[in-house]
């Protein structure tokens, strides 16, 4: 093996002509040690290769070039310097680190305790695996670049998605990148046009209290690697293959893949958690320290956060994003806990942050959707977050859907406003309407059924005496606490679950779906499922027979919702082509009062051949609406599409517009949405 200085450029290990090119950043350290490692036995290294400061440092870069070494080699690194915590430094040379830029991460004899305690973690810390990116057979594929309003987000698990035994998946394929792939013709059956995926950057699954896992991966280690537990034999060089083969699926099936990315902390936790990489590299550039500077600031409600506009940070989120996309061809990222991305170094919010205006603007990501979660522990800016090109979820379309639909009174007009994509919240001159993210249930919190069947969150599986989970949920249960075998609750709850998808799908806005509400997957009142690998988180494949009239009445909405040009609109709405006239029980008088429970609309274009009548009742009585007559056709007349109080097939025609209605009135059965077609 012979050894150059190498190059300061580009970061991480990158294989050229006859070795591997090694840099790292470190701006304080004093000596830095390269580790190679064997692949079979990595407990100690084979080599260490000292980087001394005249030959192999460049301002506050370290780097080197070995020549005779390639694809698959394991690394790490040793960095030394002075542990200061008291001045925010905190370089340990007994601890061996994984390289930010990794592109893969080997972690089968990992322990998070070893990287907590005083002393040498080698055998039980993860190493970074160098990887030859353009070995890869592509076959011509790229990126979608499906617009916003062509758009139907299904937010899934890998894991989980095919983890129960009830998939069919091979044993071997369950829960991987693989058992995906091999249910893609569900994801084609329900209509979605994008998965966006729970983190699938490299996390430490062992950031859990109570000994329990962190399941869903929100606490990333290695921003560049694909989380390696999900490779068919949690090998992490396959893994990078097994990922993008699982693209290169997606894509031949039309749907996109969006990435939940965790650029707001790390799984290094606080003062008190690991040191595996960052926190040994250069403590003070990648976290923001409180006053005293020990302490790390936590916006994140994890322990730490990251220091996203300090130069080094941007840089490294930049080129991860540009991998993911260019290299590893993905569509999009939605952005855990964004605000944090608009803080400086003290935390402080800024007018313009840098990190965001560089996202928007970068060519490479040009094309990416870009998907803001626009707050964190102390920040809210739904509606405010900087840019054009962002999307944002929609946390009030939540949280107002679910408490009109529950019967509470005093949200008819915020109601209106989330059908219309907030404009009362977003700027409708700069912002298309389908850059609101519309949801009524995610990861975080009660699935659809649960929201049907729970007042309460049972959180007590999780090991923290049911404290953990939001309080506020905005649930109702219909009159019994979780399962019931009443015909009539049941059927209470199944036609809520069809009033939650009509406006949902209905809505202007891009609609996004956590998985399994479609067959009412529930997790037993459980709003708090981050450490739950189990059956209380997994896909129950049994439901889609058991819930297949539930499962008909999604598709045809989505159908409906990619088709209707209604649903594709790119201008808020009542604008000079599409015009939208409010009613109540009484055509043409809405009732915007505290105690109503009910509102009607009619959307009419001309250009669009029908009209649509979309009334909402959700008062606990029947309610009479009086039916204004069709006007932008001659002799056109309603047709009744979608009644979800009736049963199943007639909650939805079978052919579109549905049977013609001969009056002008049409009761709403209590708690029930109706939509008709005027043609």
């Amino acid at each position: 093996m012979t050894i150059f200085p190498g190059k300061t450029y580009p970061l991480g290990a990158s294989i050229q002509a006859g070795g591997v090119n090694f840099s790292l950043y470190s701006k304080n350290a004093t000596l830095v040690e390269l580790l190679l490692f064997n692949f079979k036995d990595h407990s100690k290294p084979t080599e260490v290769i000292r980087l001394e400061p005249d030959r192999h440092k460049t301002f506050y870069y370290w780097h080197c070039f070995v020549k005779g070494i390639g694809h698959g080699q394991l690394y790490a690194y040793r960095v030394f310097g002075p542990y200061d915590p008291e001045n925010g430094m905190r370089f340990d040379g007994r601890k061996v680190l994984l390289d930010p830029y990794a592109k893969a991460v080997v972690s089968d004899t990992y322990d998070r305790e070893a990287a907590k305690r005083t002393g040498d973690n080698c055998s039980h810390a993860m190493k970074s695996v160098v990887i030859d990116t353009d070995r890869y057979d592509w076959e011509g594929d790229e990126p979608l670049q499906h617009s916003f309003e062509q758009t139907i987000i299904y937010e899934m698990h890998v894991g989980g998605f095919t983890k129960d035994a009830s998939s069919g998946v091979p044993y071997k394929w369950r829960g991987t990148y693989r058992g995906l792939i091999e249910k893609i013709p569900y994801l084609q059956s329900l209509g979605v046009t994008a998965v966006e995926l729970l983190p699938v950057q490299q996390f430490d699954p062992f950031d859990a209290p109570t000994g329990r896992l962190n399941y869903w991966g929100y606490s990333p280690i290695a921003f560049f690697a694909p989380h390696n537990a999900y490779a068919v034999d949690q090998d992490p060089i396959a893994a990078v293959d097994e990922f993008r083969d699982m693209v290169k699926a997606l894509h031949r099936a039309n749907i996109e893949v969006i990435l939940d990315v965790v650029f707001n902390h790390t799984g290094e936790g606080d003062e008190n958690g690991p040191t595996l990489s960052l926190k040994g590299l250069a403590n003070r550039s990648y976290y923001i320290l409180q006053n005293e500077p020990r302490f790390y600031k936590n916006f994140s409600g994890t322990g730490n956060t990251l220091n996203a506009n300090h130069s080094v940070v941007r840089r490294m989120i930049r080129d991860c994003l540009r991998y993911w996309t260019s290299v590893m061809h993905v569509d999009g990222f939605r952005f855990d806990l964004a605000s944090v991305l608009s803080r400086d170094s003290d935390g402080a919010p800024l007018k313009n942050p840098p990190l965001l205006w560089e996202i928007e603007s970068d060519p490479v990501l040009a094309s990416t959707k870009l998907i803001a979660e626009a707050w964190d522990l102390e920040l809210y800016q739904v509606g405010n977050f900087i840019g054009e090109r962002w999307a944002e979820w929609n946390g009030p379309f939540r949280d107002q859907v679910r408490a009109f639909i529950k019967g509470d009174s005093g949200h008819v007009g915020a109601l209106a406003q989330r059908f219309l994509a907030s404009p009362d919240l977003f700027n409708t001159k700069e912002r298309n309407p389908n850059r609101s993210i519309n949801f009524f249930s995610c990861h975080d919190g009660f699935t659809l059924n649960d929201l049907v069947s729970y007042n309460e969150k049972h959180n007590e599986a999780n090991g923290e005496n049911n404290r953990d989970g939001h309080n506020h949920n905005l649930s109702w249960n219909c009159g019994v606490e979780g399962p019931s075998q009443d015909p009539m609750i049941e059927a209470t709850r199944l036609r809520q679950c069809k009033n939650f998808f009509s406006i949902l799908l209905l809505s202007q806005g891009t609609p996004m779906l956590w998985m399994g509400d479609e067959v009412r997957r529930t997790q037993l009142g459980n709003n708090n499922a981050y450490c739950q690998d189990s059956p209380i988180s997994w896909f129950d494949w049994t439901a889609l027979e058991r819930e297949k009239d539930m499962l008909r009445f999604v598709q045809k909405l989505i159908r409906f919702n990619l088709s209707s040009p209604y649903s594709m609109e790119k201008a808020f709405l009542n604008s000079d082509r599409t015009v939208l006239r409010w009613h109540g029980i009484e055509a043409t008088k809405p009732d915007w009062s505290d105690h109503s429970r009910s509102l009607a609309l009619v959307l009419s274009n001309p250009e669009y051949g029908h009209e649509l009548y979309i009334a909402m009742n959700a008062f606990w009585e029947p309610l009479t609406f009086e039916l204004p007559p069709p006007f932008a056709f001659q002799e056109s007349a309603w047709h009744l599409y979608i009644d979800t109080a009736k049963p199943s097939p007639q909650d939805i025609a079978e052919e579109f517009p549905g049977k013609k209605l001969q009056n002008g009135h049409y009761t709403l059965a209590p708690r029930s949405v109706v939509v008709l077609v005027g043609k």
